[in-house]
C-alpha cells in the first residue's frame, strides 16, 4: 500500500511538494482554506529569480538606517507595534546581516537558487503552462552611475561564483528595449537567466491541476487541528478528518503560529507587501519586468494589467492594510512610465514568511517522526517552491539530495 501524506498549504511551496511526492507514487492530499495559489503566491512580482543568489540583508549602514526612521521610504516601511512584536527576530536578522555571518549564508542560499529553473521546467511542462512563462529576463533600473557601478560589481561576482548571466545596458541600449522610460533612468542591468510569469497565481493553479490529474487530491477546507496518533498523523479539517503517515507543514507566513501547537517556537516574522494593477496608456507598452532599484518597487506587464509591487512593510501578519507605501510607489512609478488608471478596487496585501538567517526551514521536525517542515522562504517562495518540493520529497524518501541540506535544518533554531 502506498504511503499517505498530507501537505498543509497550497501556495507555490506546498503545491510543489505535493506534486513531487505524487510523482514518487505516494497518496497525497493537499489542504488549504483557499484554492491553490490564492494567498501569498498570488500577489508576488512573478519572477523565477535565478539571479537572486544573495538574500535580502537587514540594512546596517547608519545612513540607510537613519533614512528608514521617518517611515517615508518606498522600499521599506514599518509600524512600531509590528517592530516591537518581532524585535527578537529582527535583532537576529540584523546580526546575521553582518559581513562575516552574511558571507557564510550567501553560498548556502545560492545553492537553492541555482536549482530554480531546472526544477520549474518539468513542472511547467507537466502543467502545460508554457503560455504563462517568458524567458527574456528582467531589467534592474538605475538613476545614478555610482550605484549602478556598485551593483555591476556584485553582478560580476555572482557570474563568477554562481553562473549568473547579465548584460549592462547604457541609456541607448535601455531605450531600445523600453522606449517609454523617463530619461531619469540612466542605465540598467538586464538579468538574462530569470523567467517571468504573466499570472503567478495561475501558474500555481496549473501546477495543482497537474498534481490532481496525476492522482493527487486537493481539499479546500479550514484546518482545525494536527495531531500525532500513535505512529500516524491526523489532520482535522472543517470538511473531514484525514489520516496519514506523514504531514508536511508548508503554511508560509502561518507556519510559525501553527507549529506552536506542537511545541515548536521558530523566530518567524513577515515582510508584508502590496500590489495594484494599472491599465497601460493607449500609446505605451511595457515590454519587460522592470525594477526601480534605487527606490524599491517593480512594474510587471501581466495579464491583469501592469502590476506594481511594493517593497517590504514590517508589521503584524494580520494588521489592517496601509495604502501609503503603495501610493508613494505609484507616484514615483508614474514619473518614469506612463501608467493608466487603477484596475483593482483595492490594493492586494500579502506577507512574505521570513526567518532571521534568511534561509528557509526544509526537512524533518526535530521531535515528531513523520512531521516535515518547509517554510520561511522570504521573498523567494515563488522561485524556490519546485526546488523545495524536489529536495523535501527526496528527504522523505530517504534518497540523496541535490545539495547539502544541513543549512536548512529545523534544529538550527
Amino acid at each position: 500500500m502506498a504511503r499517505q501524506t498530507v501537505v498543509l498549504g497550497a501556495g507555490m511551496v506546498g503545491v510543489s511538494i505535493a506534486w513531487h511526492l505524487r510523482q514518487r507514487g505516494r497518496e497525497v492530499a493537499l489542504v488549504d482554506r483557499l484554492q491553490p495559489g490564492r494567498e501569498t503566491s498570488f500577489g508576488n512580482a512573478g519572477i523565477i529569480q535565478r539571479e537572486a543568489v544573495r538574500p535580502y540583508p537587514f540594512p546596517r549602514d547608519m545612513k540607510t538606517l537613519l533614512s528608514v526612521l521617518p517611515n517615508r521610504r518606498v522600499d521599506i516601511r514599518y509600524r512600531p507595534g509590528g517592530m516591537v512584536n518581532a524585535a527578537s527576530a529582527l535583532l537576529r536578522y540584523w546580526m546575521n546581516s553582518a559581513p562575516k555571518a552574511y558571507q557564510k549564508i550567501v553560498p548556502e542560499y545560492a545553492s537553492l537558487i541555482q536549482l530554480s529553473l531546472q526544477t520549474h521546467g518539468p513542472m511547467i511542462e507537466a502543467a502545460g503552462a508554457d503560455h504563462l512563462v517568458r524567458r527574456q529576463g528582467w531589467l534592474e533600473l538605475y538613476r545614478t552611475p555610482g550605484k549602478l557601478a556598485a551593483r555591476l560589481q556584485e553582478a560580476e561576482e555572482a557570474r563568477r561564483l554562481y553562473g549568473v548571466e547579465f548584460e549592462q545596458l547604457d541609456r541607448a541600449a535601455l531605450t531600445a528595449k523600453e522606449p517609454e522610460l523617463s530619461d531619469t533612468i540612466i542605465g540598467a542591468i538586464h538579468w538574462l537567466d530569470p523567467w517571468t510569469v504573466a499570472d503567478p497565481g495561475a501558474l500555481v493553479a496549473a501546477y495543482a491541476e497537474a498534481f490532481n490529474n496525476d492522482g493527487g487530491r486537493t481539499l479546500q477546507a479550514d484546518i482545525e487541528s494536527v495531531k500525532q496518533v500513535g505512529e500516524r498523523w491526523q489532520v482535522i479539517t472543517a470538511a473531514e478528518t484525514l489520516e496519514a503517515d506523514e504531514v508536511v507543514v508548508a503554511l508560509g507566513p502561518w507556519a510559525g503560529s501553527w507549529l506552536k501547537e506542537l511545541g515548536y517556537h521558530f523566530p518567524t516574522f513577515v515582510k508584508r507587501g502590496y500590489h495594484m494593477h494599472y491599465a497601460p496608456q493607449p500609446s505605451s507598452k511595457l515590454n519587460y519586468w522592470v525594477m526601480d532599484a534605487e527606490v524599491g518597487y517593480l512594474l510587471a506587464p501581466m495579464n491583469a494589467g501592469i502590476r506594481l509591487t511594493t517593497g517590504a512593510q514590517l508589521d503584524h501578519l494580520d494588521a489592517p492594510p496601509d495604502a501609503k507605501q503603495l501610493a508613494a510607489a505609484e507616484k514615483v512609478a508614474r514619473s518614469i512610465f506612463p501608467l493608466g488608471e487603477r484596475r483593482d478596487g483595492a490594493p492586494w496585501k500579502g506577507a512574505r514568511p521570513c526567518l532571521p538567517d534568511m534561509k528557509p526551514v526544509i526537512g524533518p521536525a526535530p521531535r515528531h517522526p513523520g512531521l516535515w517542515l518547509a517554510f520561511g522562504h522570504g521573498h523567494q517562495g515563488f522561485t524556490l517552491g519546485p526546488a523545495t518540493g524536489q529536495l523535501l520529497a527526496d528527504m522523505v524518501e530517504g534518497k540523496p539530495t541535490a545539495i547539502n541540506m544541513a543549512p536548512f535544518r529545523a534544529d538550527r533554531f
